[in-house]
Order: C-alpha cells, then structure tokens, then sequence
C-alpha cells in the first residue's frame, strides 16, 4: 500500500533570482496603468477619415490644433508585430508644416485612482517605464511626452526609427518627479502624448528630465505631418512601476471593461433589441432604466443612433416610436441609465419597454472621458 504524506507549514525560501525571473516573464498581474495599449477595443468604429477630433480606438485621442497640421487619416490596424492583433494607424493624407501653436498628437489619459501608484508629485516619487511597438513609413527622431493632468510639468522622450516599415520596441525610463500636482482621484492625472507634428509653443529643447509647463514633444523631432502619405501605428503601450517587463496581455473581457468604465455603448442585439424596462410616468414620457456592465467614471453625456431607432412597448403589445431619448442624470448613478423615451399614447403608472424600433443599428452610449 503507497502512503502519501501532507507537509503542513513546511515553507521553501524563494530567491531574487526566482521572483525576478518570474517578473521578466510577465507572471505578474495588474502591472499597465496604460488600458487597451494593445489597441484591441474599438467601441465606436475601426477607422475615420478624416480623423475625428477625439476618440476613435478606445483611450487613445488624437487631437489637433491650428490649420497648418494637415489631414490624417485613423484606423484600427490588423498589421501587428508578434504576439499582438492590432495596431493603431495613422496616415498622412494631406502635409502640413505646423508652426506656433499648431500640433497633431495621439494621447492617452490615466485617471488618478490608477496613476496614483507612482506616487508622482511626492517625495515618494517612483522610476517609471514608458514601452510601446512602433512602425513608421519615414526614418528619423519622434518624440512624446508625459504630463501632469493639470498640464504644468512635461517630460519630453525622443525615439529613433531605424528602419522604414519595420516594427521595432521603444522603451523610456523616466526618474520619478517630485514636483507638481497629480490628481489622485477620478480625474486626469497624466497624459500620454505621441507627437506627429507641432510648433514651437509646445516643443521643448530639453529632453529626458521633467521641466516646467506643457510640451508635447522636442524642437527637433522629425514631423510626420510634412510628409506626403507618410504612416505611424503604434501598439504594445505599457507604463509601469521601475524597468519595462514583457507586455501584460490582458483577457479580450477585461480590457473591454476597463474600457466602458470611460465609454459605453449598447447595441447591436438585433432589430428589436431590448434595452431596459420602466414606468410610464406621464402619457408622453416612458422612464426606463438600463443597466451598464460596468460602473462609470463618472455621470456621462448620452449619443444615441437617433430618437426614431427606438420605440416604447406598452400595454396591449403596442409599440410607439420615440420622439426623443434623454438621459435623465437626476439620480447621479454610475452604474444605470435613466433613459427618458417621449412619444404618445402611454398609459400613466403602466410599464414600458425601451426597444429598438427595427433597426439594427439602434444604440446607446454614454461617453465618462476624462
């Protein structure tokens, strides 16, 4: 007969050999500040031309200033480097030569309940590394920076390309600064900023140390936005606590979560999707209440596909469609919606359904962007 004997409170001593091994090798959960760096999430589309002011994939913003940026195009990429499935990519449909206060960057904002970890701003101030997978039609020196959320302390990085069209992986250290104010709350705490062209007013000689006041790049960086057709994508972004360690790949579920905390949108559940159930509180106003997967930032501003995409199902099985779709912020929740479908012919105190009114294009969303 075999016997088999339980060591109970027997303890082996692991070695800084072993924990450092297992950290290279991204065994170690919960380490990027940075969400959907892998540019997998892209709730309101896959592409954009021209490039919208504001989001397109998931936390990662292009914004522009000024006439002398030119145009560019945006897109979810499935031109990746190994190990990833996307990219973001940027084209140059029109050039510009940016000058003063004109610029076109790519960013991404770290609330402060996340970035607070680095203590930045502090006597506590951590070393921190900056990594990302990047790809250009154009050989020469980019540049970015890291900002306070209150835009008063910048650190600028450059980064050469050496090769046209080849994936290559950037990573920049940066020494933890005492100085400034960074929000440690569910405000914007820091920004990631990726140049593509600029000015002088918010170019900055000094590169590689932390300096007073809002720069987005270097006075010498090469400026994607001058060349004709040119391309920039990026992915594999990661800001963590001392060096850079592999990317931590995240599940498809988590990263989308992470992602509807600051954008949620709802829809595409067939013609008649269901969105939520309520009261018809006057004959002209059903309030019906939709929950969100996740709780949000903060009380959002509400996008519909168009008030006539939805109707009310009431009493008797009638469906009216909808004049108009508000959202009723009144009870301050994070967690529902508080839609408002006016139409006609509602009993009061009935129970209403908010559908889509055989469309399948029908949706909601509810935008918590810092």
């Amino acid at each position: 007969m075999s016997k088999q004997t339980e060591l109970v409170g027997l303890a082996r001593t692991t070695t800084l050999d072993e924990v450092n091994a297992a950290y290279s090798a991204g065994a170690l959960s919960n380490r990027n500040l940075i969400i959907n760096g892998a540019m997998q999430i892209a709730q309101r589309g896959t592409s954009s031309s021209p490039v919208p002011v504001g989001y397109l994939i998931d936390r990662f913003a292009t914004y522009q200033n000024g006439a002398t940026v030119g145009t560019v195009d945006i897109a979810q990429s499935s031109d990746a480097p190994d190990g990833f499935t996307k990219s973001a990519l940027i084209t140059v449909t029109a050039t510009g030569t940016p000058t003063g206060a004109d610029y076109r960057i790519l960013q991404h904002v770290l609330e402060g309940n996340n970035f607070s970890v680095l203590s930045q701003g502090t006597a506590a101030a951590k070393t921190f590394t900056l990594s990302f997978w990047v790809k250009t039609s154009i050989l020469g020196t980019f540049s970015g920076s890291v900002r306070n959320g209150a835009a008063t302390h910048s650190y600028v990085f450059e980064y050469t390309m050496n090769a046209i069209n080849t994936w290559e992986y950037k990573t920049v250290t940066i020494v933890g600064t005492t100085s400034g104010a960074f929000a440690t709350d569910n405000t914007a705490a820091a920004n990631i900023v990726f140049s593509q062209g600029q000015g002088t007013t918010y170019a900055t000689a000094t590169v590689g140390s932390w300096v007073v006041g809002n720069f987005h790049g270097s006075t010498t960086e090469t400026d994607l936005v001058s060349n004709s057709g040119a391309t920039w994508q990026i992915t594999g972004v990661q800001l963590e606590v001392g060096p850079a360690t592999p990317f931590e790949h995240r599940s498809y579920g988590q990263e989308l979560a992470l992602c509807q905390r600051y954008y949620t949108k709802l829809g595409a559940g067939g013609p008649y999707m269901r969105f939520g159930s309520g009261f018809n509180y006057l004959s002209t106003v059903n309030n019906s209440i939709v929950h969100l997967p996740t709780s949000m930032r903060t009380v959002g501003t509400l996008t519909t596909s168009g008030a006539s995409t939805f109707a009310i199902y009431h009493s008797g099985g009638s469906v009216s469609t909808c004049a108009g779709i508000t959202l009723d912020t009144s009870g301050g929740s994070l967690t529902v919606f508080n839609i408002n479908g006016t139409t006609s012919g509602l009993t009061i105190g009935g129970a209403g359904l908010l559908i889509a009114q055989n469309n399948d294009a029908a949706y909601l969303a509810i935008d918590a962007e810092l």
